[in-house]
Parts: C-alpha cells; structure tokens; sequence
C-alpha cells in the first residue's frame, strides 16, 4: 500500500478515539482523562462541534485513502491540523505551564504526524 494512504489511515485510526472523547459523553470522558467538568448545555456544544471538526477531517483523510486525486489535499489538511494543534499547544505551554502527561504526549504526536507528513508530501511527485 501506498505510504501516504497508510499514513492517512494511521491517523485517522488514531483520532477517532480522540474525537469520540470530546463529543460522545463530555462531561463523562473530560472529566475521567483531564479532570475537567463540563456542565453547561455551552459547554458540551463546543465540546461536540470540536468533535464534529475532528471526524469532518478523518473522514477527508479516509476520502484519501480511497480516490488518488485526493491523497495530497488530505495529507496537506493532516498536516495544516497537525501543526495547529501543536501550535496552540505550544502557545498554551508559554503562556500556561505544563499540562497533563497525556496533553503533552498529544503535543508530541502532533508535531510527530506533522513532520511525517510533511516528508511524505516531499516524496509526491503530485506535490511538487
């Protein structure tokens, strides 16, 4: 199989879980992996449209994987996302602290995938 649309999968594999954990049951799962408590009705809108963006994107890389013409666009949007995570996480460190052991392995994941990416995009003759 092509690296890119493993690559694609992988991560699409990767955040689902992710993104069921920010929209299925907010205030059950935030709560048990953060210790944040969501309540307001506000809260878990965002919570749930956060999760909606996540599996929009997975379902774009899946779409990658599928139809050729679109390899390169879902590993260019993988990694755009990517690296935005990783920058806001960043921001959030200078301007924070450290966070839980499991946000930061996030951070490193994320610019992990980003660079993954990124060399594969090099690779495409479609990207050049």
């Amino acid at each position: 199989m092509d690296q890119r649309k493993l690559f694609l999968i992988v991560a699409a594999v990767g955040l689902t879980p992710i993104a069921l954990s920010y929209g299925v049951s907010p205030a059950f799962s935030l709560q048990y992996l953060f210790g944040i408590s969501v309540e307001s009705t506000e809260l878990t809108h965002i919570f749930r449209a956060i999760m909606g963006l996540y599996l929009a994107l997975i379902g774009f890389w899946i779409a990658g994987t599928l139809f050729d013409q679109l390899t390169v666009p879902a590993l260019w949007s993988l990694v755009v996302f990517m690296f935005g995570l990783a920058a806001g996480r960043l921001l959030s460190l200078l301007l924070d602290g450290f966070p839980s052991w499991l946000l930061f392995v996030y951070l490193i994941l994320e610019l992990a995938f980003g660079v993954i990416g990124l060399r594969l995009l090099r690779s495409s003759p479609q990207a050049k």
